[in-house]
């Protein structure tokens, strides 16, 4: 080790001294020439040490400098030699012009010098940071272990020039990252399983075998437990608490909740199928929040059908299942109290706002008049929020604002706005979607929302209602509202134009009868009839133009069938009613032998209209739904906004031929 020096101050004052002595030897001379003499040469003498001395401790003070610069080299260089994280230094070719212990360990390679970083390591994007005048990062998978890689650009000044190179420190993640996911597999993931109409299914089968479908159900619900290393609890007859990590939920997920298919497959001469409804809460903060998740998530499910698993986070929703179609119920007690309870909430507001969906259809605008005519039948006053008509109702508009009998029952987004109080009541009908409304900002400006449809229910959902009617097997909002008439104490008297727009949409949401039809379809078309409702003057409603009919052919000959059983179709034709040409073509290809399911497109205003229909076997309300669209298991749609007809067909294809790949 070397000895360090050490160094007297230099005070500034000795200076001041030796100069007061070669001031006071001038000054002796003239009194004492000889001690003035002596004293001078003393004061030479004084100037010449103090000089020497001073360049001595300026030669001591420069060599301590460098040698202590030298160990703060040596110690640096062996600082980063031994830099307990991997370092090498580039060349902006990418050529390794330094690396340290840690790197070289890590590469496990020899004479690294001058070799290629991308020889070596793949997938670094150089040139992205030379364009950057930060430190960057990346991450990086080597040799089964996970890097984030800081880049860092550095200046070598040189003599004629300056060098630029880059330093990579490769941060080593993996057990944190390993960490990490034991931590998200370990989470606790909260499931509510429900089975659907459970006594409906156990009273379809034959006495003595209820037992044996409540067992299987139980069994098959045990090996679930068992193979996930859950915990399953049973708190009703029809409905189970389970708790399981999130690890093997994944397991699930990647199965597509197989258990659906299990439960599915229980036959006991039952005629209604078994089948369960599962909500799971993931990803909250608290196991409290989870269990609301879980909460949610199976209100969801029942409200889309049922036979489904919903995963709920706190940003999100993941659907899986839904194959079978709900089950008609046989009571309408709930028509009847839902029906008390309407005309209670009509008669304590103010007045009535009757709105539907944008570019309302036979089964909104009919079932909108029916409510009207029940708000009439309470003496209070309803009226339509409509701004324009389309072509599927133009008819019905015109025959209603010739008759006195529904004078001024139509008024516009701005009157509606202007009018509406926290007291008004808005009825919605034939969406449960905010923004699907007619006229959206109506549901903020009154605290009384009530909501009939019959549509699956989607992520978006109109909340705070004081009356909710959502029934998902009933086919359509117009079945709902005939039997809301029928079965309200008081007989409500409706109009015979209003009958017949009931009639119109249940004939046009079923197809004429022929899809999602059931016992009490028939019952609400025969109530209907009764009253008054001419099945002729209906016909003529869907009366069409011969231009229809040849865009309807054109549609038909572009078709192309994918996988033998699907249509797939378009139109470039625009017109105001391209949305019902679209659907009416769509329901003419399910003729064709062997197709399960058609989509047919068509474009007006810059917005594609997407229309689907079904047999029942493939689920097109989930394939629109990745649309942003909806609807049911059978009849669906959606709509896209700025987009070419091109891309909107490319999009259908794409998931027609995920789901093609999914059932394989």
């Amino acid at each position: 080790m070397r000895n360090k020096p050490t160094f007297k101050i230099n005070i500034p004052e000795a200076n001041l001294y030796i100069l007061i002595i070669g001031i006071a030897s001038m000054s002796l001379l003239f009194y004492n020439f000889y001690l003035g003499c002596l004293l001078f040469f003393i004061f030479l003498y004084l100037v010449y040490h103090n000089w020497k001395l001073t360049n001595i401790r300026k030669k001591e003070w420069t060599k301590y400098i460098q040698n202590l610069s030298l160990d703060i080299d040596e110690t640096t260089k062996k600082a980063i030699m031994n830099l307990p994280i991997p370092l090498c230094i580039l060349e902006f070719d990418g050529k390794i012009s330094w690396y340290n212990n840690k790197f070289h360990h890590m590469t496990e390679k020899e004479n690294l010098l001058g070799i290629n970083i991308d020889d070596i390591i793949k997938n670094l994007d150089l040139r992205k940071v030379l364009n950057e005048n930060k430190e960057m990062y990346t991450d990086i998978k080597y040799k089964d272990r996970e890097y984030t890689i800081v880049y860092n650009v550095i200046k070598n000044d040189q003599e004629n020039n300056a060098k630029y190179l880059m330093m990579l420190y490769w941060l080593d993640k993996t057990e944190y990252l390993d960490l990490e996911k034991r931590y998200n597999d370990e989470k606790n993931s909260m499931m509510l399983i429900q089975v659907d109409g459970y006594d409906d299914v156990l009273k379809s089968a034959p006495e003595e075998n209820r037992p044996l479908i409540n067992v299987e159900i139980e069994q098959i619900l045990t090996s679930l437990e068992v193979s996930s290393q859950g915990g399953i609890k049973r708190t009703s007859k029809d409905k189970f608490f389970f708790v399981m990590n999130k690890k093997e939920l994944k397991k699930l997920e990647s199965e597509k909740f197989s258990i659906l298919d299990k439960i599915r497959n229980i036959d006991y001469a039952n005629n209604l199928p078994v089948t369960i409804s599962m909500g799971i809460g993931i990803d909250g903060d608290t196991i409290n929040e989870n269990l609301k998740l879980a909460s949610g998530a199976l209100d969801l499910a029942l409200g889309r059908g049922g036979d489904q698993a919903v995963i709920k986070t706190k940003d999100k929703f993941v659907f899986y299942g839904g194959k079978s179609k709900a089950v008609e119920k046989t009571t309408k007690v709930k028509s009847r109290l839902i029906g008390h309870a309407l005309r209670e909430v009509i008669r304590e507001s103010d007045q009535v706002y009757i709105m539907g969906h944008k570019y309302p259809d036979m089964d909104a605008m009919g079932s909108a008049v029916g409510i009207y005519d029940v708000c009439k039948s309470c003496n209070k006053h309803a009226n339509i929020v409509l701004n324009s008509s389309n072509e599927s109702i133009d008819e019905f508009v015109k025959r209603m604002k010739t008759s006195d009998y529904y004078k001024n029952i139509f008024i516009d987004h701005e009157d509606a706005i202007k009018n509406c109080t926290k007291n008004t009541l808005i009825v919605v009908v034939d969406t449960h979607r905010p923004n699907f409304t007619e006229c959206q900002e109506l549901l903020s400006e009154s605290d009384k929302v009530v909501v009939i449809d019959h549509h699956r229910r989607g992520v978006e959902f109109i909340n705070d209602t004081v009356l909710l009617f959502h029934e998902i097997y009933v086919s359509s909002t117009c079945e709902m509202v005939t039997e809301l008439v029928q079965y309200m104490e008081n007989n409500i008297k409706i109009n015979k134009l209003t009958a017949e727009g009931l009639l119109a949409g249940i004939c046009l949401d079923t197809k004429n009868f022929a899809f999602k039809t059931g016992v009490r379809t028939f019952e609400a078309a025969s109530y209907l009839k009764k009253v008054g409702a001419d099945t002729i003057e209906v016909k003529k409603l869907f009366n069409s133009e011969i231009g229809d009919f040849v865009t309807k052919a054109e549609i038909i000959q572009s078709a192309k069938i994918i996988e033998e059983h699907i249509c797939l179709a378009y139109t470039s034709t625009e017109a105001d009613n391209i949305n019902i040409v679209i659907a009416q073509a769509a329901d003419e290809l399910l003729n064709v032998k062997k197709v399960e399911a058609s989509f047919v497109l068509g474009m007006k205003d810059n917005k594609v209209f997407i229309s689907a229909r079904s047999l029942g076997k493939i689920n097109v309300h989930v394939l629109m739904e990745k649309l942003g669209g909806g609807g049911h298991i059978d009849i669906a749609g959606a709509q896209l906004k700025d987009v070419s007809l091109q891309t909107a067909y490319t999009m259908v294809k794409e998931i027609i031929d995920t789901c093609l790949e999914e059932e394989e």
